[in-house]
């Protein structure tokens, strides 16, 4: 798979943190929204399929 030459050779890294920041902040503060679910499992399979191609 050839991925855009535009992206960052390390991407999935700085993704996988704000992740981990999200998942940390959402039961800290209690937030909560329609599509937060979703917008966390889009962005783990993104983190993990980046990191799997280490992009």
């Amino acid at each position: 798979m050839n991925l855009p030459k535009s992206l960052p050779k390390n991407l999935g890294m700085p993704l996988l943190g704000i992740w981990l920041i999200l998942a940390g902040l959402v039961p800290l503060l209690n937030l909560s929204f329609s599509g937060l679910d979703t917008l966390r499992a889009i962005l783990a399979i993104a983190v993990g399929v980046l990191i799997l191609l280490q992009r």
